[in-house]
């Protein structure tokens, strides 16, 4: 029984280890530039397809971008406004469960429509008849919290008579009191863009810089400013106040269409890499590949493309050729995807040196963002440093080597684990001899000794396991939260006695 319960501990401990399989690395590639442009987007679109057809790189594609950061609905307004007529006809018609689902289906899709007075509308409809279906299923407490949905962005929303019945607007009515009496938090909203509409589950709640008390609970916030749209995210109201701070001038120089690019012009050429480190911790990337169409004052364009590593903010090499018209040449675009992904630059590539400048860069007159000219709320700082070098070495973060360190212990746990089980294995044949038709006798005190070790062995095994897992389940967290290129070395020490085993992790960060 002791050796089937050892070797169904020891099977699990083969599935933690697991977990330590390396994934392979990520790459996002994003244009810069003027992102309408034809000629910009066909090479992007070339470069993507060129990396995606090498093996083993793992690249973003432009439509995963696309859901992570702008998911759109299925449907138009009126489609939706039809499939909220369809999910009335089901709740006249008795059939509340259908009308719960068509309801929910519709507000998913109506929380990815654009921000505004046609959303708004749409999410009371959507509200106030989760309010009447609910009620009619008996679900008192759920269609309060459908009609609160509403009052607490729009406390004086009246119902028409003609549509309500009394003991509806009556338990409306009731739901409108408990929201104005009822605690508010204190939201602060600024962004780096000011002047910009702040809208709270579509419905506009004012402009940053913005403070206004609103009902504790969750809300879809949006910041607009003109074309500039942030990121959707959703927003805490608790305590007594909550602050938010939205980049605009970051989130809103990012688009999807028609392919995933930062608005920029050579003036915030610096910029723009900061907004790209960004952006690939956003997605959980490691790398950000950045091209770009540069047309220097005299001569041909050049198709570039840069290298950031995301964990550091660091530039990792930089290279770029000749082109003309919407196609790439073939030859420098496959040199071009070999250089980003190995480092090794051929002929028909121009590399620059770490302190050299490259032929395609201008001269700077300025780095303020291009998306706005209008003064921020507040400034936000970037990630890329001043001077960075062109160089893939660096020193191993500290995340890095708090994962090496979790890793390599949990290791030496699971050896030190396997030891114990050989040692345990030499007890049990020694204890066989001893045994009558199964059973230990009472007397026989080596075999009550030798039952002693086993359970005391079997104990330090498991605890050596549990402890093994969870170092390797943190370890594994630590490493994917903290990408590296070079591991540094680490070294493991197992030793076993009579009295158990131990385990030693140690090496150079």
């Amino acid at each position: 029984m002791l050796s089937t319960s050892m070797n169904k501990i020891w099977v699990c401990a083969g599935f933690i280890l697991s977990l330590t399989v390396q994934a392979a690395p990520r790459r996002l590639v994003v244009a810069s530039g003027e992102c309408k442009d034809a000629e910009l987007t066909s090479h992007a679109r070339a470069f993507l397809g060129a990396l995606k057809a090498r093996q083993d790189q793992e690249v973003m594609t432009p439509e995963a971008f696309a859901e992570r950061l702008f998911p759109s609905s299925k449907g138009s307004f009126e489609d939706l406004q039809r499939q909220l007529d369809a999910a009335q006809d089901h709740f006249y018609e008795a059939r509340y469960a259908r009308a719960e689902q068509a309801v929910n289906d519709a507000l998913r899709e109506i929380s990815r429509l654009p921000a505004g007075e046609a959303h708004w509308k749409l999410y009371t409809h959507a509200q106030l008849l989760h309010g009447l279906n609910y009620r009619s299923m008996g679900k008192v407490k759920e269609s309060d919290a459908a009609f609160r949905n509403v009052l607490r962005l729009q406390p004086d929303y009246k119902l028409d008579p003609a549509l309500y019945a009394p003991s509806i607007r009556q338990a409306f009515e009731k739901v409108r009191g408990e929201v104005t009496k009822g605690k508010k938090v204190k939201l602060s909203v600024k962004s780096t863009l000011s002047a910009s509409e702040v809208f709270l589950d579509g419905f506009k709640v004012g402009q940053t810089p913005l403070t206004t008390d609103v009902p504790a609970g969750t809300y879809d916030i949006t910041v607009v400013n003109g074309s500039a749209v942030s990121f959707p995210r959703q927003l805490q109201a608790q305590g007594t106040d909550t602050s938010v701070l939205i980049d605009l001038a970051y989130e809103g120089s990012v688009s999807a269409s028609p392919f995933p690019c930062l608005a920029s012009s050579h003036k915030a050429a610096d910029n723009t890499l900061n907004y790209a480190v960004r952006l690939g911790g956003a997605l959980g990337v490691e790398e950000v590949i950045v091209v770009r169409l540069e047309t220097p004052t005299s001569g041909p364009k050049w198709f570039a493309a840069t290298v950031l590593n995301v964990e550091g903010g660091q530039k990792v090499r930089e290279g770029g050729f000749k082109t003309q018209g919407l196609d790439a040449p073939p030859d420098s675009l496959s040199a071009l995807v070999d250089f980003v992904t190995t480092g090794k630059a051929q002929p028909n590539l121009v590399v620059p040196s770490t302190n050299g400048k490259a032929p395609w860069a201008k001269s700077n007159t300025g780095d303020a963002p291009v998306a706005s000219s209008l003064s921020p709320d507040v400034s936000a700082p970037g990630r890329l440093p001043e001077g960075v070098s062109a160089s893939s070495s660096r020193s191993t973060p500290g995340l890095r080597t708090a994962s090496y360190v979790a890793l390599g212990a949990g290791a030496a746990g699971l050896v030190g684990a396997g030891v114990v089980r050989l040692m345990a294995e030499k007890d049990l044949d020694a204890l066989d001899p001893h045994l009558v038709n199964g059973r230990i006798p009472r007397d026989d005190a080596e075999a009550l000794q030798l039952r002693d070790s086993l359970a005391s062995k079997g104990n330090l095994m498991t605890g050596l396991l549990i402890g093994s897992g969870a170092a390797i389940a943190t370890g594994t967290v630590l490493f994917f939260m903290s990408p590296s290129h070079t591991p540094p070395p680490v070294s493991l020490g197992v030793s076993a006695g009579a009295e158990g085993a131990s385990a030693s992790v140690s090496g150079s960060f």
